[in-house]
């Protein structure tokens, strides 16, 4: 019979005791560490018994969850690890734990084909390669894109939770741009990531202007005594529609990008849009290269994208983006003929 939530949250406690062996703990001190932790998850004041943390300790002892804990008695009162480097947590899968994983990897697989679920076939796909790995020892054959201690990623939880209960907060932010932090009194809406980086939009109290912030530039978050506001004119479900990247004002309108790409460079943003309202306008029968179009907002992350390809890719229209284009090519040209800068040297 599995465990509850409440026995889980024991047997971690308990595990987290004894590996701390700086400390002696007796069955009273597990016991109290039981009922504070059960308090803090749970909210729960009835308090545990000296007789429940008795048989979860032989429960841990046991084989029945697969712990084989070697719990054992010194010194005639005192609880620790025979094994110091013992810990519930670092034990393998056991093949209950497998089996039940597996059913639930194939129950998410067959709702892929659902629209709302649509996004998940990424964790699916991890889930079930991780899956393979654990039965048959073998190496990964799927490797999923990501950046480890990203700054910024241990606000994620907290700005969660803060957007999910409807807290406005004050934020002290540090740009690229500037010398000097700054703070920001926002409403917080959205957590969204672009590139491996995250960014939090929210509204500035009073004004209600919408910013975007990059987790990764800020340097602290506190919870502001003003009522939470929505904007009317910030929709997360549409916003971002029209947009490559991040950078958005509210009020910024679409405008059409017609662009010729080389034969080489068409192939592969044929079989990968750029955005998804691109058309292709023509196809040159005798090189092969074509002339598309997309509809977006012009940004600082759409001019990246297209300087990405190279040569391979030359803005048409509008007159805007040509010209911007052009100086940024002329910019880098300039750039690699200047010899005289003395960190090229060999």
């Amino acid at each position: 019979m599995p465990a509850n939530k409440n026995a889980l949250i024991r047997y971690k406690t308990i595990d987290k005791c004894l590996c701390n062996r700086y400390r002696r703990w007796t069955l009273d001190d597990l016991v109290d560490a039981c009922c504070e932790a059960l308090y803090e998850a749970e909210g729960m004041r009835k308090g545990v018994s000296v007789r429940t943390v008795q048989g979860d300790i032989q429960m841990m002892r046991s084989d029945k969850l697969g712990y084989n804990a070697p719990i054992e008695v010194y010194d005639g009162k005192y609880y620790r690890y025979a094994d110091a480097g013992y810990s519930i947590t670092n034990l393998p899968m056991s093949r209950n734990d497998y089996e039940m994983l597996r059913k639930a990897v194939d129950m998410m697989r067959q709702m892929e084909d659902f629209d709302h679920f649509a996004e998940m076939s990424d964790v699916v796909g991890r889930l079930r390669d991780k899956l393979a790995v654990i039965r048959s020892q073998r190496k990964p054959i799927i490797h999923f894109e990501s950046v480890s201690n990203l700054m910024g990623l241990k606000l994620l939880n907290p700005l969660y939770n803060y957007v999910s209960q409807r807290q406005s907060l004050r934020i002290v932010y540090h740009s690229f741009s500037t010398s000097q932090p700054f703070e920001y009194d926002i409403y917080p809406y959205l957590l969204k990531e672009y590139r491996n980086r995250w960014y939090l939009y929210g509204s500035q109290v009073n004004t209600m202007r919408l910013y975007n912030l990059a987790l990764d530039r800020i340097i602290s978050v506190t919870p502001l005594e003003v009522p939470f506001r929505d904007n009317p004119d910030f929709d997360p479900d549409h916003f971002f529609d029209d947009l490559i990247g991040v950078s958005k004002n509210l009020g910024d309108y679409p405008r059409t990008i017609r662009f010729w790409a080389s034969a080489r460079q068409s192939n592969y943003i044929i079989t990968k849009p750029l955005h998804r309202s691109q058309k292709l306008l023509w196809r040159n029968p005798e090189d092969g290269s074509c002339v598309f179009r997309i509809n977006v907002v012009i940004n600082v992350e759409m001019y990246s994208m297209f300087l990405s390809f190279g040569e391979g890719v030359r803005i048409l229209h509008p007159p805007r983006a040509v010209k911007y284009m052009k100086n940024q090519a002329r910019g880098i040209l300039n750039m690699y003929e200047d010899t005289s800068d003395a960190t090229c040297s060999q």
